[in-house]
């Protein structure tokens, strides 16, 4: 039996999936520039500059039913709904309809109190500010951020994923891990120095804005290459139509630092319908990973599909199925049931409780994975739970 995939950060010894993974994105749990998110708390005005922070602690219990060495196991484990982080922002007007923002943002695991790990291709430190670190303006126009920040084409299918996403058993490890292993090489393999698991994006300058019903987001991250505005570069673009229904379409690509070729070209498609207190969500992801020279080592093929079920005031209940296959590799598959109720004690306060059952293929791996901390057992099918509170601020 094969083991879990791991990989090795530049500088350091080889690390578990989980190590270098994510932390993703919510729709209300975001801060887009100067258009907040999280319920955050303005802690200070100095001379007419507005300061807050704002966080989310999260953690609980993973049971696991079967693993590669055939036994279970029981761990504490951070951010099962979402990820734990603390950021600061402010804004301040600079002219009639023209103000300026700085988003701060750190990611830390809460079982041990460490920053999260990066999943960045210079990863022998791990950023102080791994989710945002930028500053931009903004206005009737949009908005420009400039600086480190959250890539735009996974923020445009938050509300279609059938799970929105969540930390834990979700197509948020279909979308990194499809777009990690093919950047974060060391010098002289594929790698792509301003990429992090394909969501947090260095060096890079963002437009965005809504028109009507339509949300977009626009990002190039500048390769700083010599003599090329290719190499190294990547650039992104999302956008959401919500109305009676929800339709979303996403475009990224991840250029190698050497070439420029497209290590990681990704799509993906969604929509979401409402049915009284029923959201019924589908999701399709496409990711192909190349070598630097154009040889294409993996196509895989990410489906979601799934119903919210708003049971009453305080209760969600989720019912997904993600089928998830590598069309060059055909081993590498993984089909997955999903099960979830969030209880909301209040707006800012959650308990839930999460339950998938995962079949993997002979060679499954991480880019077909929707488990945090990998594939459970290779060529195998096992049962996992997963309980925990969520406090935000």
């Amino acid at each position: 039996m094969k083991k879990k995939q791991t990989k090795r950060l530049t500088g350091g010894a080889p690390v578990a999936p989980r190590t270098i993974a994510l932390g993703a994105a919510t729709g209300l749990l975001l801060t887009l520039g100067s258009g907040a998110a999280l319920a955050d708390t303005q802690i200070a005005d100095i001379n007419g500059t507005k300061l807050s922070i704002f966080g989310i602690i999260d953690v609980g219990f993973l049971y696991q039913g079967n693993t590669d060495s055939g036994g279970s196991k029981t761990s504490m484990e951070t951010s099962g709904l979402r990820q734990t982080v603390l950021g600061f922002k402010a804004e301040r007007e600079l002219d009639q309809g023209l103000k300026a923002f700085f988003n701060l943002e750190s990611h830390f695991d809460t079982n041990n109190g460490q920053l999260h790990g990066t999943g960045d291709a210079e990863g022998a430190s791990v950023p102080q500010w791994r989710r945002q670190a930028n500053l931009g303006l903004s206005g009737d126009w949009g908005s420009v951020t400039l600086g480190r920040q959250y890539g735009p084409a996974l923020l445009a299918h938050i509300g279609t994923e059938p799970r929105a996403f969540k930390e834990q058993f979700s197509n948020l490890y279909a979308w990194a891990y499809n777009q990690y292993a093919a950047t974060a090489g060391g010098p002289g393999t594929e790698r792509n120095t301003n990429n992090d698991v394909g969501i947090f994006f260095s060096n890079a300058i963002q437009y965005r804005n809504n028109f009507g019903p339509v949300s977009l987001g626009v990002l190039w991250a500048l390769g700083g290459k010599p003599d090329s505005t290719n190499d190294n570069s990547a650039f992104a673009i999302g956008a959401a139509y919500t109305g009676p229904v929800t339709v979303s379409g996403s475009y990224q690509v991840i250029k190698d630092e050497a070439t420029g070729h497209n290590n990681v070209t990704h799509w993906g498609l969604g929509f979401a319908v409402p049915f009284g207190p029923f959201t019924f969500k589908a999701n399709y992801l496409n990711a192909e990973n190349d070598l630097r020279t154009g040889q294409n080592v993996s196509d895989v093929g990410a489906l979601g599909v799934g119903v919210d079920w708003k049971w009453n005031a305080r209760n969600t209940a989720t019912l997904a199925y993600y089928h998830n296959k590598d069309r060059k590799n055909r081993d590498d598959e993984t089909k997955n049931v999903v099960l979830s109720n969030d209880f909301a004690w209040r707006p800012d306060t959650t308990l839930y409780v999460q339950a998938a059952y995962v079949d993997a293929g002979d060679a499954a791996t991480i880019k077909t994975s929707i488990v945090a901390a990998g594939v459970p057992a290779v060529g195998e099918r096992t049962t996992l739970v997963n309980v925990g509170l969520n406090f935000t601020f």
